[in-house]
This record gives structure tokens, C-alpha cells and sequence, in this order.
């Protein structure tokens, strides 16, 4: 019997192309917060995040789609917050280590004022204020009830005010909110969702998240 071709190829492959053709990792071995500070550190190319219990995330590269997705929401969200916010935006590499244990990196993040001016003022430390806001975009490789519980457990657990989880594999927005039922809104084609009293003002044409 003929080996895989592909297991031939994993002795010349990087980590990296190694997740860009077989997806992101779950690794078997919970790790401390110290081993996975390490571990990022060792490896600062990647996106790697850490559950409460441990378990480690390595996530995969973005394909073209859903790169410009994140691109365009982080775009809109920065020029908002430019011109009304005056908090601080966060792209897909913005790491927070959250109260709960968990260090986690969301698609999108924005953090009031307010709370930015309890930050620390060291910036080569993680990010210790739960954002205001956060987004997440599924992409191909995602499993979409593992975002849920991204979103449940990390995000609104730890104090988020006011989530996005956008699908546009089949265009649903799930809407979290403190203190409520998680709303969901199907159909992107002439629709938008509000920042609400989060982001006044914020609005995102949903046609903007479509796959072409």
C-alpha cells in the first residue's frame, strides 16, 4: 500500500503550511498560563489562544474571503471610533487575558474610554480590560457551535457588553447582549445592524460580510 502523499509532504512543511492546508489544531495536552505564554512566544507567527481549563487553540491562516471580511469590519469600526469612539480598536491579533483564565483573540474588539484609562501603560503586556465590544467571523474552517460557546463563555462570561458573531457561510448574525436572549438575524441582502448604545451611531452593512 502506497503512503499518503500528503504525510510526505509534512517533513518540508512549516507549522504554517501545515495549518493552511490541514486547519487549526486542538492541542491534547492542557497547558499552563506560563507554558503558553512560551509557547506564543516561540511561535508569534500563529494565532494561539488558551481555554480556562488549559486546552490550547492553534488556529489557521485566513483564506482570501475572510481575511477581507475581518479587514473590512476592522476598517469600519477603527474610522468610527476615529471620528466618535476615542477608545481603542483591535484587530484579529489583539490577544486579552480575561478574568475567567482564558486568553483569547477576537476577529475585532473596541474598548471604551473609559476603560482605557484603567490600562496598564506597559504595551508589550497582553491586554487585561474586557473589551466593550467584540466580533467574531466565522471562516470555512470554523465549526459554528464552537464560536457559540467562544462567545457564551468567553466573551459575555468575562463582561462584554455587546457581541457580533457573523456567519456568512449562511448569513446569520448572532446579537449578544448582557442580561439577554442571543438575537438572531437572517438574510444579509439589504440589511444592517447598530452598535446600539455600545457603539452610538456604528452601523454595518451587512452586504459588506457576503461571500462573492
Amino acid at each position: 500500500m502506497s503512503a499518503n502523499p500528503n504525510f510526505k509532504l509534512l517533513k518540508t512543511q512549516t507549522v504554517e503550511d501545515f495549518l493552511q492546508q490541514f486547519g487549526g489544531i486542538e492541542l491534547m495536552q492542557p497547558m499552563s498560563r506560563e507554558d503558553y505564554f512560551e509557547l506564543v512566544e516561540a511561535f508569534p507567527e500563529l494565532q494561539i489562544e488558551r481555554e480556562t481549563n488549559g486546552t490550547i487553540q492553534v488556529m489557521s491562516p485566513l483564506k482570501k474571503g475572510s481575511s477581507k471580511r475581518e479587514s473590512n469590519l476592522h476598517g469600519m469600526l477603527f474610522m468610527w471610533n476615529f471620528t466618535y469612539g476615542n477608545g481603542e480598536v483591535y484587530g484579529a491579533n489583539g490577544t486579552f487575558d480575561l478574568p475567567n483564565g482564558a486568553t483569547k483573540m477576537p476577529d475585532v474588539s473596541w474598548i471604551s474610554p473609559k476603560k482605557v484609562k484603567n490600562q496598564s501603560e506597559n504595551e508589550e503586556t497582553y491586554i487585561k480590560t474586557v473589551p466593550d465590544f467584540v466580533a467574531e467571523i466565522r471562516s470555512a474552517s470554523d465549526k459554528i457551535e464552537k464560536l457559540k460557546t467562544k462567545m457564551t463563555d468567553s466573551w459575555m462570561e468575562n463582561g462584554v457588553r455587546l457581541a457580533w458573531l457573523i456567519d456568512p457561510y449562511d448569513e446569520i448574525v448572532y446579537i449578544y447582549r448582557q442580561g439577554s436572549e442571543v438575537e438572531e438575524l437572517h438574510g444579509f441582502a439589504g440589511k444592517k445592524i447598530s452598535g446600539e448604545a455600545v457603539l452610538p451611531g456604528f452601523l454595518l452593512d451587512l452586504e459588506t460580510m457576503q461571500r462573492r
